[in-house]
């Protein structure tokens, strides 16, 4: 199994192209396990963000990035997340609704 990695990808974005464009500096941390996916990811969601075309995003860089170095905790935790439980909404309406009925 290969090994997820984070990776922080600098570059620049055209914000506004039609009427006022303007290249905007961006920096993103991401994980995955090859750089070219990152920066997939990346296209991705800046593409589906600002309604961006793959042209209008240049990326410069994409360097690994230790764990000591990540300041976000939010990816700190998802780094040591043990497990990933699924979200079942019929499971927690049926709690609820028995819940309700039994306080009645």
């Amino acid at each position: 199994m290969s090994d997820v990695k984070f990776y922080k990808i600098s570059g620049y974005m055209l914000i506004s192209h039609d009427k006022n464009p303007r290249w905007q500096k961006f920096e993103i941390i991401r994980r995955g396990t090859k750089p070219e996916d990152v920066m997939e990811r990346v296209y991705s969601e800046l593409g589906s963000r600002h309604k961006l075309r793959r042209y209008h995003i240049k990326i410069e860089n994409v360097t690994e990035v230790k764990e000591e170095e990540i300041e976000d905790i939010h990816y700190l935790q998802l780094a040591h997340l043990e497990a990933w439980e699924a979200y079942d909404a019929d499971k927690v309406w049926r709690k609820y609704k028995k819940k309700v009925i039994s306080n009645e």
